[in-house]
């Protein structure tokens, strides 16, 4: 996981560079719903969040399990790091002949890339580990830069956040919620999800202006709030009061990510606990028929 998860700026620049891969994915102006399952629902999360907040037409999440793909979508991608997963193959298969399929893929040999009409494969991004580190985000640069954005920024605050030495305030804390708005979202799930599965640490994560509702109830001193991208107004304040640490993430928030993936590995290791398999999980999720 380590090697894995520090090569991620270097993943990144060359999914930005891919200008035919993306040119396969969905054009502006095309309605289309994204799904995936566990890590990759999360960032098609947020790319549907980017793409349709940047004027690039319709786009829905959904988890594979719960898709609801008959509205008259001109596409529907699938993200999926293995192609194997058992509930993104059925739904695609049920696809076939009624929508245009997409899928980006990790494994170009997966049984998926023969499913959808269109594979978009990044193999040098594939992983060995369970834990879900670079292809997930390269799979969100690539489409960050269809889109149209410079990744730049986000590549040198990727590179600081690999280098950096770790904060023992967020390393030894007791619970941490992430906090996140717009197309950030996304990315707190994925960072509360990964903090569980890799040092099966107690993690929650809500919208920003959602934490208020509730969810402030539970800071505390020696617990984190960390928020991804800029804060609400006064919300420092708020949670300052509790006595809580406020963890203002200043980088990218696809780079804040990279921080948490390196404190949940940190935590793993403190705990004596193996960060590439961890307990219940496999590297893909293949159920019986």
């Amino acid at each position: 996981m380590a090697i894995e998860l520090g090569s991620q700026p270097e993943m990144w620049a060359r999914a930005a560079e891919l200008r035919a891969e993306q040119s396969l994915l969905p054009a502006r102006g095309e309605r289309i719903a994204v799904v995936g399952c566990g890590t990759s629902w999360f960032i098609a999360q947020s790319y549907a969040s980017l793409r349709e907040a940047g004027g690039h037409g319709e786009t829905d999440a959904f988890a594979a399990s719960e898709a609801f793909v008959d509205r008259g979508y001109d596409a529907v991608i699938a993200l999926t790091r293995s192609g194997t997963t058992t509930e993104v193959l059925q739904l695609i298969d049920g696809l076939r002949g009624r929508v245009r399929t997409i899928g980006l893929i990790g494994d170009a040999e997966s049984p998926l890339v023969d499913l959808v009409d269109q594979a978009v494969t990044i193999p040098f991004a594939d992983e060995r580990s369970v834990v879900q580190t670079r292809f997930a985000t390269t799979a969100f640069a690539l489409f960050r830069a269809a889109l149209g954005e410079d990744l730049t920024g986000a590549i040198a605050d990727a590179e600081r956040a690999v280098a950096e030495e770790l904060d023992p305030v967020l390393t030894d804390a007791e619970q941490y919620t992430f906090l996140g708005r717009n197309w950030s979202v996304g990315l707190v799930q994925e960072a509360a999800i990964k903090m569980r599965e890799v040092s099966q640490s107690w993690t929650e994560s809500y919208p920003s202006m959602e934490y208020r509702h509730g969810p402030i109830a539970i800071a505390a001193p020696g617990r984190v709030t960390w928020q991804f991208g800029e804060a609400p107004e006064g919300l420092a304040d708020d949670v300052a009061a509790t006595g809580a640490h406020f963890e203002a993430g200043a980088l990218d928030p696809m780079a804040e990510l990279v921080r948490v993936q390196r404190v949940a590995l940190a935590r793993a290791r403190a705990r004596g606990l193996d960060p590439d398999a961890p307990r219940n999980l496999s590297r893909s999720v293949v159920l019986d028929a």
